[in-house]
């Protein structure tokens, strides 16, 4: 975790280095996500070239990177992380719907993938199956 500017810890900021080690991602990878949107930390220092990380940058991180195992595109992650409507009347639910909407697309393109590897598995065990039996009958003739 950061120091602050009395050299002591700051539990709320968060370092580059300290996101990347505790999610095991590169420092470029972190820039690269502040580039596309999905994280906005503060610039500090001498002419503002040193980042902090905020909780919710962390927590932002934490779910980007989430997402992409789920197989998001950063712009429908971004999407997501930014309905940010909580402070709405009926926000929440909103921000639910919105997402069990674009998991519901993952899911039915991971079925699709899945039908069409179950097809290509199935001609490959055709071949294999008729490759097998001509062999048989070449080593018999």
């Amino acid at each position: 975790m950061s120091l602050d500017s009395n050299n002591k810890k700051n539990p709320f900021q968060f370092s580059i280095a300290d996101l990347a080690g505790e999610f095991d991602v590169t420092h470029r990878a972190i820039r690269f996500y502040e580039d596309q949107g999905l994280l906005s930390p503060e610039r500090v220092g001498k002419n503002s070239q040193v980042r902090m990380y905020s909780n919710s940058d962390r927590t932002r991180l934490r779910l980007v990177l989430r997402g992409k195992r789920l197989g998001f595109s950063l712009a429908e992650i971004k999407e997501i992380l930014d309905i940010n409507l909580y402070n709405k009347p009926g926000g929440s639910i909103l921000q639910l719907e919105r997402f069990i909407g674009t998991l519901a697309k993952h899911r039915e393109a991971l079925e699709r993938q899945m039908e069409d590897l179950s097809d290509q598995l199935n001609e490959l065990a055709s071949h294999e199956l008729q490759c097998k039996q001509l062999l048989a009958e070449k080593k018999t003739a």
